[in-house]
């Protein structure tokens, strides 16, 4: 799930659990919410954590030698 899934569940379970007073029988919609928004929350750091590892950069392990007899003329 990406960054934009992440905001979504966040906003959709915000909406869920503030914003409405709609009552489902054998379903508790703000607990719902809650869930989505604890679940986007995680998908937030999961995917800022693997961004994170993607943007190190890694010097390179070749090794350049240069040999100063071999100069053109």
């Amino acid at each position: 799930m990406g960054l934009g899934g992440c905001i979504l569940l966040i906003g959709g379970g915000a909406i869920l659990a503030f914003a409405t007073d709609w009552k489902a029988e054998g379903i508790n919609l703000d607990l719902v919410g809650w869930i989505m928004m604890l679940v986007g929350l995680i998908g937030v750091f999961v995917y800022m954590s693997i961004a994170r590892r993607r943007r190190m950069v890694v010097p390179p392990t070749t090794t350049v030698v240069q040999d100063d007899d071999h100069r053109y003329h």
